[in-house]
């Protein structure tokens, strides 16, 4: 062994050799390293040495428990648990160390094992086989730094599996983008963390230096005991170029289970945002606010699945139910069907029969797959692929005409391209609105067609009404959709309805907790009615979720230290924003707040030179805050002749305020079907 700190050490009683060579092959198979002494003659002083160097310099000890370890009062294995336990006693608490496995059906309860054993997550792979997660899980202890708490080797481990060997890999999308425009922070399909990265300018945001309010400890949170994540499943095929398929699979998990009625469930942007992170099923389950988790990992080959699946308590460890599918992709909606019914009983909730029936959304396998990676790009935000997205999704179309979630997600990505400034607005409009309409012609249930529908009407059109008729559909449909709690939040503050609006965007946050954009507009709205207390801690939280982009989070602080009499911190902080039209739009407001005129009219002219094209709004904004009403009115009404994003908050933005008492206010508002 060349690096023991980076092997594993696997301990079992002779009359278990053959499973735990099982075992310890498909550790080998993985690349990790084993430490697995396959001697009859084990025993005298070279064994007993080699054994102590390596139990002393091994990364993890897997002893392996079973009926045999129970039988054997004496045998060498228990020499080895109990160096190992004394090497534990020895090591911070916060480092893993002990991953006992179980061979067959010995309960946990056995009582011929170390105390020290019983103190953390048993893993059961019966016969040592279907070992896929649990080698997963081994890689990802091994590949972290040996300074990162992980899973206290005194308390359960990280991995919660079973019979399934489904894997505990944690998930957070990649980077995501913020505007500058605060509206078009909801381009985003919340859904799948969809958003608009080209035309609107995405901010990194920089904390300003206004200290964070000091909060009193909130109480403990009882925890719903009928809730439950459902965590990204882990891509386990052989060359690791499924995760779309396993993301995807996931993400359905969560749009049916969010269906279930009295069934809490958060949504996706909360769950993956563990993906490739080490927290355990207790930390997550804390931060989500959920009793269960349910996990598992995906094996794709060709035409044949493997999809592994758990339910787990998550304050005990305890497997409420397990289950390993071997099907073929044609049966992959029926596998899903299968695991939300599982957990649904599992959890001893009322399936409602409505909830129990839905529309298999294709039968073809190969435009499925298509389907779910143009929303792996989607949902990772990827710049510039809007092209890419639509290609996928209308090779899918051609192969199944009927598939309405395709249709429901091509409208969401047209109207996307507009503002990304490529496509004109009458091919948007045309191509988007049909696909929406396509969609729901195909499956009037379907939400997410209700909720592109939505963003069409009130992106494009500007037809107030009909994107509130569609949003109230799709709340009707499923209320526990924070996409559409969140739309309706936007619609509600377009039209003035400020109370509702915030009330709505609270409603969101609670189904997707740990969802940056939700507390983005929480912040952006109670800073704009002058609440700055909630409005700097809300924005706090946003950057907290999404550093460095927070869907505009950090300019909005700026322009609470600008409101507040904070100028020169407002300068500060302008200074560290990476995107150059963030940062001097910015400092123009800080350098007028300062009393610095001239170096704010420099900064005005330099954004108006080198952004103008696509942030009329922004400039119109800044004069308005200046006090320069003519030209505030001017860049308003480019805004609006271009449908800028941002235009629609014309009621709401706080630097309008001085435009209100204008004629030309009241009858832009006309122009834009809105309310005086």
């Amino acid at each position: 062994m060349t690096e023991p700190s980076t092997a594993v050490f696997l301990s079992y009683a002779s009359q278990d050799a053959e499973p735990a060579q099982h075992l310890c092959n498909a550790l080998k198979t993985a690349g990790i390293e084993v430490w697995f002494d396959q001697s009859e003659l084990r025993g005298g002083d070279v064994w007993d040495a080699s054994i102590r160097r390596q139990i002393k310099s091994c990364a993890l000890f897997i002893p392996v428990i079973s009926k045999n370890t129970h039988i054997r009062g004496e045998g060498y294995f228990r020499l080895e648990w109990k160096l190992a336990v004394d090497r534990s006693h020895l090591m911070a608490s916060d480092l893993p160390f002990l991953l006992p496995v179980v061979i067959d059906d010995t309960p946990d309860e056995e009582d011929r094992v170390p105390d020290r054993f019983r103190e953390v997550q048993w893993t059961r792979l019966p016969g040592g086989s279907n070992a896929d997660a649990f080698v997963e899980h081994v890689r990802r202890l091994l590949a972290l730094d040996a300074k990162t708490p992980v899973a206290p080797s005194g308390q359960p481990s990280a991995l919660s599996t079973s019979s399934t060997g489904a894997s505990s890999t944690r998930s957070m999308s990649s980077s995501s983008h913020s505007f500058l425009p605060w509206i078009l922070g909801s381009l985003l399909i919340l859904g799948t963390g969809y958003f608009v990265a080209d035309k609107f300018p995405a901010s990194k945001p920089a904390v300003p230096a206004a200290p964070a309010p000091a909060n009193a400890p909130a109480p403990a949170e009882v925890v719903n005991e009928k809730s439950v994540a459902v965590l990204p499943f882990v891509d386990m095929s052989e060359k690791k170029d499924q995760e779309y398929f396993s993301d995807g699979l996931s993400e359905e998990l969560i749009d049916m289970l969010t269906k279930v009625q009295d069934l809490r469930v958060p949504a996706r942007t909360s769950s993956f945002y563990f993906k490739g992170k080490s927290e355990d099923i207790p930390t997550i389950a804390k931060r989500l606010r959920v009793a269960h988790v349910l996990e598992g990992s995906v094996r794709k080959s060709g035409n044949h699945l493997r999809i592994t699946a758990q339910l787990v308590r998550a304050d005990s460890g305890y497997h409420l139910w397990s289950e390993t599918y071997d099907r073929k992709l044609d049966d992959v909606f029926k596998v899903q069907d299968e695991i939300a019914e599982a957990v649904v009983k599992a959890l001893k909730i009322s399936l409602m029969e409505s909830a129990g029936k839905r529309v298999v959304p294709t039968t073809n396998g190969e435009a499925y797959q298509l389907y779910l990676q143009a929303r792996t790009i989607v949902s990772r935000g990827s710049a510039n692929q809007d092209g890419r997205v639509v290609d996928y999704l209308q090779q899918a179309i051609r192969l199944d005409p009927k598939f309405a979630p395709a249709w429901a997600q091509l409208a969401r990505v047209r109207t996307d391209q507009f503002f990304n400034g490529e496509i004109p607005f009458r091919v948007a409009l045309s191509e988007a609105l049909g696909a929406a309409q396509r969609a729901l012609e195909l499956d009037p249930t379907l939400v997410d067609g209700h909720v592109s529908a939505a963003r069409v009407h009130f992106l494009l059109e500007w037809d107030w009404a009909a994107a509130g008729l569609e949003i109230n559909r799709a709340l009707q449909l499923d209320p526990g959709d924070d996409n559409a709690q969140h739309w309706a939040g936007i619609l509600a503050w377009t039209l003035g309805s400020t109370d509702k609006a915030v009330d709505r965007f609270k409603q969101a946050a609670d189904l997707d907790p740990l969802s940056a954009i939700h507390y983005t507009w929480i912040g952006h709205a109670n800073l704009s009615m002058g609440r700055f207390a909630a409005a700097e801690s809300a924005l706090r939280k946003a950057i907290q979720l999404a550093p460095p982009d927070a869907f505009g989070a950090a300019g909005d602080l700026i322009k609470l230290l600008v409101v507040t009499g904070q100028p020169a911190k407002a300068l500060a902080a302008s200074e560290h924003l990476e995107d150059e039209d963030d940062r001097v739009n910015s400092e123009a407001l800080a350098y007028f707040a300062l009393g610095r005129k001239n170096d704010s009219d420099i900064r005005l002219l330099d954004f108006k030179r080198r952004f103008a094209d696509n942030n009329a709004w922004t400039i119109a904004r800044t004069h308005a805050y200046r006090g320069e009403i003519d030209e505030a009115f001017e860049w308003l009404d480019r805004a609006y002749q271009h449908r800028e994003g941002g235009t629609y908050e014309i009621k709401t933005e706080r630097f309008l305020t001085p435009l209100r008492r204008d004629p030309r206010y009241k009858l832009l508002l006309r122009k834009m079907n809105l309310p005086e």
